[in-house]
């Protein structure tokens, strides 16, 4: 297959850590320019370094998906530098479990503000570029939890499952623009996703199902290069995976 990914602009959201810092290395060795907006300033400064003196081109934007204004200085940004965009990967969000007669509405709203706002707000933003180009792929991060829910996942699922439905409407709306939309759903990967989880038996279920099976965040970064060096007449629209060993 040819390297469709060569010489694209790719915006990357939580790209400090975990699947976002993969997805941007893997981009990046593909001949990918990449963008990496998060909160932690440092991570990100030291990702691009790391990237450009390995002959990559990385810029880091400090950026809270929760803010739209913040969201839309990050994809203004990017076209003053690159002049167009061809790939958002919407990716930031907390996993924050916890059964709901907890009653944690904080972590609640955080959830919401991050897993759902956070991709409109990349969506809104995003969208009259490309409409204006007639290209582009938007890939926005659901998980395993937008398929199926249990105890204590309740929010993060409905979080993820609305992440689907999002992503299904847009799929549909931007047929005229030549748009691509892919979901991934990730399952147990090894990512700091568990280590924000304030809720005891939460916290330690998660951590033992992540050390039990979690497999490395390289293998979301296979499934974004997968989406994108796709012929341009194919939409990989989701790809749902798990560790084999994983029964959730």
């Amino acid at each position: 297959m040819d390297n469709k990914i060569k010489g694209k602009v790719v915006v990357i959201t939580g790209a400090s850590s975990g699947l976002g810092e993969a997805a941007a290395r893997l981009l990046s060795d593909e001949g990918a320019s990449v963008i990496l907006a998060a909160r932690r300033t440092e991570r990100i400064r030291k990702l691009a370094d790391e990237i450009k003196k390995k002959g990559g081109k990385a810029v880091a934007i400090t950026t809270d998906v929760s803010k739209f204004n913040q969201v839309k200085k990050l994809i203004d940004k990017t076209i003053a530098t690159f002049g167009r965009i061809d790939v958002l990967i919407n990716n930031a969000g907390a996993m924050l479990l916890s059964p709901l007669d907890s009653g944690k509405v904080d972590e609640w709203d955080r959830m919401i503000d991050l897993n759902i706002k956070g991709v409109l707000y990349g969506i809104s933003a995003v969208l009259p570029v490309m409409q204006k180009q007639k290209s582009g792929h938007i890939i926005n991060v659901a998980s395993v939890a937008g398929h199926k829910t249990g105890p204590a996942h309740g929010v993060y699922s409905a979080t993820k499952f609305a992440v689907r439905t999002i992503s299904e409407a847009l799929r549909q709306e931007v047929k005229p623009y030549n748009l691509r939309t892919t979901i991934i759903s990730p399952g147990a990967v090894d990512t700091e996703l568990p280590d924000h989880i304030t809720d005891k038996n939460s916290s330690e279920s998660s951590h033992k199902l992540y050390k039990e099976m979690a497999i490395p965040a390289d293998s979301f970064a296979r499934a974004v290069a997968f989406a994108i060096n796709q012929p341009d007449d194919v939409d990989v629209n989701e790809i749902l995976y798990r560790p084999t060993a994983q029964r959730f």
